[in-house]
């Protein structure tokens, strides 16, 4: 039987964590938003080609997550990115790491209860985004303020609903090509039929001036790895870290390889890309679109109804309140760890008798509630918006860990220590992502997504800013 929880002092976070919680939240953290309705946008801009990018940014989010593993399975702490960046890099590299995160993940938050009004629209289209928005948002934060265990509990079973629905869909995407049950638009040919593999190439202008191709989907493509990191958040709060994180990190380029390009593979396969649009989850279009038709299944005929396509929906919108909910979380112990710090006002370091950042959680709630206001007052960009500053924000924390790894492993070489979980062909893969990382910035800025490119600079120096001030005051008290 698994240890449940261990005596925890009263300020500290409980390890109610259990190995189960940490596998079922790290395979989740695949599945979300990204992959359900990301994926519309970037089909439409590269057709079939977009599964090449969703593999090469897997890579990449492998590489970082095992530099991440190798350092929090040392030091299974709070708040870990801001602790290792203020250990190994700096005090002002911990500062703003561990605030770039913390902004990155109240973006997050307003994209994910976006796309949970969009999901609701499928069957309610008079309902407004700010309202399903609204409600979802007191639940979810509800549940967050009981217990770790609550909240390990509800994602273990959000995560065992995306999985198992990727797992069908993939299953059933393959009967009915195999069988040729999904009629005659359905075939493996779709790949590369209406233009190829690589229809509007890597990086064109279209008539009106606007770029498309692999290139152009970069950014969207790498807004959907977004989370794979929350594992580094769950170690101070985990049951046997140096078993569990591991083995979770490890999982993340078999997560890639079956959720996103297997996945992908079966819905382009299923229909021609050409009739993917924005509006809703590709998902959700391709099977509703096959509810003409009809199969045989153990020798008996079943007719193919709307019902899949609205049994999708519910599952996308699963996936969309998972992703919220390990947003509330992973945010709240940022807080919290910032505070433990110094570098956020002491009063978040406080925890109730269940040992949860109640007053962290509310604060971050506060701030992910703008995403309703924007919801009320641009419902139709409300998640292009937020979409692009968060990638912005991602890759400021990936570039973080990446250079703090090499600052980690050379600390720890002057010390003659062998790490337990060593990170995968370092130093290349540092290296390898550095390039890849700053190369995506390049494309933002060529294909016209310029802002979120331009306020990094204005951001890291208001952070900065920001750091002198809390110094200043550190220094007076």
């Amino acid at each position: 039987m698994e240890s449940t929880q261990e005596n925890t002092a009263p300020q500290q976070l409980s390890r109610g964590l259990q190995n189960r919680h940490i596998q079922l939240i790290a395979l989740g953290g695949a599945i979300g938003t990204g992959l359900f309705l990301g994926i519309g946008p970037a089909a439409v801009l590269a057709g079939p080609s977009v599964i090449l990018g969703y593999a090469l940014a897997g890579v990449i989010a492998f590489f970082i997550m095992r530099q991440l593993g190798e350092m929090v399975v040392e030091e299974p702490v709070s708040g870990s990115f801001s602790h290792f960046a203020y250990k190994y890099w700096g005090t002002y590299a911990g500062f703003a790491s561990g605030w770039n995160y913390w902004v990155l993940y109240i973006l997050v938050s307003m994209s994910e209860l976006t796309a949970i009004g969009i999901y609701v629209h499928f069957w309610w289209p008079e309902i407004p985004l700010w309202s399903s928005s609204l409600f979802f948002f007191i639940a979810i934060n509800a549940l967050n303020l009981s217990s770790v265990k609550v909240y390990g509990e509800a994602e273990f079973w959000f995560s065992i609903v995306k999985v198992v629905a990727i797992v069908a869909m993939i299953v059933f995407g393959v009967y009915l090509l195999i069988s040729g049950s999904g009629g005659p638009q359905a075939g493996i040919e779709n790949l590369w039929n209406d233009g190829g593999f690589f229809p509007k190439g890597l990086l064109e202008k279209d008539a009106k001036g606007n770029y498309q191709g692999l290139f152009a989907t970069i950014a969207l493509i790498m807004f959907s790895f977004g989370g794979l990191e929350l594992i580094g958040i769950t170690a101070a709060e985990a049951d046997k870290p140096e078993k569990t994180i591991p083995k979770a990190t490890n999982q993340v380029i078999y997560r890639i390889l079956i959720f996103y390009v297997g996945a992908l593979i079966i819905l382009f396969s299923l229909s021609p890309w050409k009739g993917i649009t924005t509006d809703s989850s590709p998902f959700v279009m391709v099977f509703q679109s096959l509810k003409g038709f009809q199969f045989t299944l153990f020798g008996k005929t079943v007719y193919f109804t709307s019902l899949i396509a609205n049994v999708l929906n519910l599952i996308v919108l699963t996936a969309a309140l998972s992703v919220y909910n390990s947003c509330v979380y992973s945010n709240s112990r940022m807080l919290y760890g910032l505070a433990r710090q110094g570098n956020a006002p002491a009063f978040l370091s406080g925890l109730n008798k269940n040992h949860v950042p109640v007053k962290a959680i509310i604060v971050s709630g506060l701030f992910a509630a703008i995403c309703i206001v924007v919801n009320k007052l641009i419902p139709e960009k409300a998640l292009e918006v937020m979409m692009s500053l968060v990638v912005s924000s991602l890759i400021i924390n990936w570039l973080m860990i990446t250079v703090v790894h090499f600052k980690f492993r050379k600390d720890k070489k002057a010390a003659q220590i062998r790490t337990k979980f060593p990170s995968f062909l370092y130093p290349v893969s540092n290296y390898i992502c550095l390039i890849f990382l700053t190369g995506i910035l390049l494309l933002m800025w060529i294909t016209g997504m310029k802002l979120p490119v331009a306020l990094i600079p204005g951001w890291m120096l208001f952070l900065y800013l920001c750091f002198l001030l809390v110094r200043k005051n550190k220094q007076k008290a």
